[in-house]
């Protein structure tokens, strides 16, 4: 007696080309005749370039060992990061003192660290940033517990790039904020400078801020006075960075639905506890993903500051370059500082993912 159609069926399994591998690639690479065509492109493009750079970058390069051994080999000379690996990092900083940027840099990064987890996402919080932020400005300032001063025109390097970055981005975000909340104002005053701030600001390029905070600015200073050229650098960061992250949270907003408001007023709550308790927790979660675009770029645009003097890591680099010893090193140099900041950006982005995740509600 034979099964039932039903049970045969039961025990059939997909054909060996629909499931694994073979199905992946069938269904994804060669699904048609011309994904099929490109597809061959592509590998032989890939053969035409990924073998030749495996050999420069790999098999034929020196890692570790003078600008003279470079001369005679075929491959990379990886060892114009390692032979300069100090002052790349740490630029004018005094010899013999660069321990004191080195653990501000750790601070920083532990501090980021901590703050990842939302377990500590508590009022204690923001002492443990003030401190960390006091002991990091000790550390590179000097002046105390037997430190020499070291003037901001010899903080250069990586911890620059770090600093402009990482205060740039937290003092940006709240005044974003209250720009994204003070262009829905209805005070007229308020809207209209809001208005025009975030226009004005979001109209030119932050070269021209740059420029202006540290050619045009002291002009209009007393006789006398000056302010720090990084200060002023940090500043114009700040303002460029929070017109952006204005008008995304101003979209997280408008993105309310009105019922959310007219619930907060059925509950009693004024517009501050509105804000704080209903709208604004809401509207910053929906706006993840186009805030912390807007934080990769901020973080990217610190190597502008090149074109006003500061010496960044970008900066450092570049003076090595001009060592007449590691001339025509360029791309070696480049492709490691792409791969740091592919690094940084990339933490930045899959942390924003998680984070995304967690605040999920599934409404």
């Amino acid at each position: 007696m034979t099964n039932p159609p039903s049970a045969t069926r039961e025990y059939l399994k997909p054909p060996i080309t629909e499931v694994g591998v073979l199905g992946w690639l069938r269904g994804n690479l060669f699904n048609s005749w011309y994904n099929s065509l490109l597809t061959v492109l592509v590998l032989l493009a890939l053969w035409q370039v990924v073998p030749p750079f495996f050999n420069w970058a790999f098999i034929n390069s020196v890692w570790n060992s003078p600008a003279e051994a470079c001369r005679d080999i075929d491959g990379a000379c990886w060892s114009v990061i390692p032979q300069n690996i100090s002052f790349i990092i740490f630029g004018f900083f005094p010899d013999g003192q660069q321990w004191r940027p080195g653990l501000a840099m750790l601070l920083m990064i532990g501090l980021v660290i901590y703050s990842k987890d939302r377990k500590h996402w508590k009022k204690s919080l923001g002492t443990y940033w003030l401190v960390g932020l006091v002991v990091m400005a000790t550390l590179m300032y000097g002046g105390v517990f037997g430190m020499p001063v070291v003037e901001t025109d010899q903080w250069s390097g990586l911890p620059l790039t770090f600093m402009l970055a990482l205060f740039g981005m937290v003092a940006a975000y709240p005044l974003g904020v209250l720009l994204a909340l003070g262009r829905r104002s209805r005070m007229p005053a308020i809207k209209t400078l809001c208005v025009v701030y975030i226009e004005m600001i979001r109209g030119v390029p932050l070269i021209s801020l740059l420029f202006m905070s540290s050619v045009m600015f002291p002009l209009f200073l007393p006789e006398g006075v000056t302010i720090d050229k990084v200060l002023r650098a940090q500043v114009a960061i700040i303002l460029f960075t929070a017109a952006y992250i204005a008008e995304v949270v101003r979209g997280g907003l408008q993105a309310m639905a009105r019922g959310q408001f007219e619930a907060a007023d059925s509950l009693g709550l004024n517009y501050n506890q509105t804000m704080r308790l209903v709208i604004l927790p809401q509207a910053l979660k929906i706006v993840i993903p186009p805030t912390v675009g807007q934080m990769l770029s901020a973080f990217k645009d610190t190597s502008l500051v090149v074109i006003i003097a500061l010496y960044d890591v970008l900066k450092t680099t570049k003076v090595t370059l001009s060592n007449p010893k590691w001339t025509g090193y360029s791309t070696e140099a480049y492709i490691a500082l792409a791969i740091f900041y592919f690094i940084c950006c990339f933490a930045m982005s899959n942390y924003s993912r998680k984070l995304e995740k967690a605040l999920h509600t599934g409404h």
